[in-house]
């Protein structure tokens, strides 16, 4: 069941009704005293007490706006009884005093923006003791240590939140997490979250975000702060605007990809605070096109609930922290509708994409975003990130490539090239039964305008890796140092193998000496072997792998390699639209000038 199936998602009014269309499916998992909601069974590393105050609040990102900005939520009286139970410590519902980290820091965000926003439902209605068990649960947030990342900003909000109703507050202790997290600034609209080297989507939905709602909440009382976070937005939006393709999809890279259409939730922020970092109607239309993708995909359960998962569900993909309730921070796209109506942004007609360039670097990131010629498919080549907890790490950030009409893939096991899943990665085994891929490059930079890396998969085991833009292929160069016999299977982009069923036999495939093919309805993927070194392969992955299609096909390399050094390299193709593929694919680049000479021995 889709519960925004019959809304256009065009209008103020579209986003109002969609807010309760996705907020209903969840009423009948209120507990009892209203102060959890589990619309799941599934668990996270987290209590299910915190895992229940998650799916009570995080609701709020978007009820509190379509609220504050005149629409009508009819649900209030359950917010106000669960606020009121989840804070009173002698209730069975009591959501439990927060330990340091704990995931109950990060719910108290949303209820801090609702003090802010809509005290009217959430403050001025409860009896004076429920307002004290809620302003003492809250602040403790204020002693708790709580990570060095956008974690801060939770300290922020709910401080905010605390003083617009006059209830005591730490102004020093918000005030050090902002100068805080003024030390993760880099440059040029970056951030990082934390001391790390991860500029994923945390940089535009959380650290901009929150930055954005104090320069709209604070800005009379912080102005210089307030037009710090602006500019720093104004001129990431330069940047951001390259992740999106076309139809509104994103590129799909990093952790917390169940957040979805979170993801787009940097363009409302804007406009929230009044950013004009470009025209209204451009960043209308990134926003509109970005929730009406999502609106197109099957991502919730069949009681309407958004499901685990990116577009389908998919526990394969989740994180550790991933509960039931996790995928509610996607409301976090609804911020503009605490704007009136007559808002520049609600008033602007939507409008496409502007024309940008075909390959765009984006060093704070380590990426080289590339674009094909309709804006239909965006691709990223990525080097340089890396996560070192979460699950999949090595998947979410350390892929040569990243696409938004191919995806990326997750292992289902590494036992086996199809469980393994090793798309846009190279992977390799000193057993010929298990894979290993890159999942932290040792080192990583630019060197020619490549992406250029080293990292050891296996000990006695180092690569050098080098990706090259060459629209619409890319051409990936590895030298191979190895103290021992290795099995290596190169992997394009993973392609939805819909259409492969004996009735329909939509797809064609193709794969022999230096080469492996696949075109199907979903479009085109294939790569070359530009050394002539390796055999071509098509595999059949493992079924829930992929982010975007359940069952996918894989063209790869495949070769051994005795100890000691190897060159390998190939030209990669993929692209949603199949005679352009097949066009661009009898047209293979060569190898760049700066790698066939003599110092990088290529032709010894």
């Amino acid at each position: 069941m889709n519960p925004l199936s019959d809304n256009p998602l065009r209008s103020r009014a579209d986003l109002q009704t969609a807010v309760s269309q996705l907020f209903t499916p969840l009423k009948p998992y209120f507990s009892p005293g209203a102060a959890r909601v589990l619309p799941g069974h599934t668990a996270a590393l987290y209590d299910n007490h915190a895992a229940g105050l998650e799916g009570f609040a995080r609701p709020l990102w978007g009820i509190v706006p379509l609220t504050a900005g005149g629409g009508n939520f009819a649900d209030w009286d359950l917010y106000r009884r669960g606020l009121t139970n989840g804070t009173n410590p002698d209730h069975p519902e009591y959501w439990g005093g927060p330990n340091n980290r704990d995931q109950r820091l990060v719910e108290m965000a949303a209820i801090g923006l609702a003090l802010a926003l809509v005290p009217n439902e959430i403050w001025e209605p409860l009896d004076e003791q429920a307002r004290q068990n809620l302003v003492d649960w809250l602040s403790t947030i204020n002693q708790r240590t709580i990570p060095d990342t956008n974690w801060l900003f939770f300290r922020v909000l709910v401080n905010l939140g605390l003083n617009h109703v006059d209830a005591a507050y730490d102004e020093a202790a918000l005030h050090a997490a902002l100068d805080r997290l003024e030390q993760f600034y880099l440059s040029g609209g970056w951030y990082a979250d934390g001391a790390n080297d991860q500029r994923d989507y945390y940089i535009p939905f959380a650290m901009h975000y929150y930055g954005l709602i104090y320069a709209k909440l604070a800005g009379t009382h912080d102005p210089e702060r307030a037009q710090r976070f602006r500019q720093r937005a104004a001129e990431f939006a330069q940047d951001f605007i390259h992740w999106f393709a076309a139809d509104g999809s994103a590129l799909p890279f990093g952790r917390s990809l169940t957040y979805r259409f979170a993801q787009g939730g940097f363009w409302g922020a804007l406009a929230f605070a009044d950013v004009e970092a470009l025209p209204w109607g451009v960043v209308k239309g990134l926003a509109l096109r970005h929730l009406r993708w999502w609106g197109d995909q099957p991502i919730f359960n069949h009681d309407g609930t958004l499901s685990i998962g990116y577009a389908y569900p998919n526990l394969n993909m989740a994180e550790q922290y991933n509960a039931p309730g996790s995928p509610y921070w996607a409301l976090k796209f609804f911020l503009p509708l605490a704007l009136p109506e007559s808002h520049p942004f609600w008033q602007a007609d939507e409008k496409p994409l502007p024309v940008l360039p075909t390959v765009k670097a984006q060093p704070h990131a380590y990426m080289i975003l590339c674009r094909g010629e309709d804006g239909r498919h965006v691709f990223a080549l990525a080097s340089g990130q890396h996560e070192p907890w979460i699950r999949h790490a090595g998947e979410k950030y350390a892929k040569f490539a990243y696409s938004t009409a191919f995806g990326f893939s997750v292992p289902g096991g590494r036992r086996g090239l199809t469980q393994a899943a090793a798309d846009s990665m190279l992977a390799l085994s000193d057993d010929g039964e298990y894979y290993r891929v890159r999942e932290r490059p040792l080192t990583a930079d630019f060197d020619h305008g490549a992406l250029h890396s080293t990292w050891q998969p296996i000990p006695g085991v180092t690569v050098e890796t080098w990706l090259i833009v060459n629209p619409p292929w890319h051409i990936r160069i590895h030298r191979l140092h190895t103290d021992k016999p290795l099995w290596s299977a190169e992997g394009g982009f993973a392609l939805d193998r819909t259409g492969d069923d004996p009735i329909a036999r939509a797809g064609l495939e193709q794969a022999e000496e230096s080469l492996a093919w696949a075109r199907y309805p979903a479009g085109g993927s294939g790569l070359r072997d530009l050394l002539g070194a390796r055999d071509g392969r098509i595999l059949r992955l493992d079924p829930n792998t992929n982010l975007l299609a359940p069952r996918t096909v894989l063209p790869t390399l495949v070769a051994q390699h005795d100890p000691g050094e190897h060159w390998l390299a190939c030209a990669v193709l993929a692209d949603p639209d199949v005679v352009r593929w097949q066009k661009a694919w009898e047209q293979p680049p060569a190898l760049p000038s700066w790698f066939t000479n003599s110092d990088n021995e290529l032709e010894k």
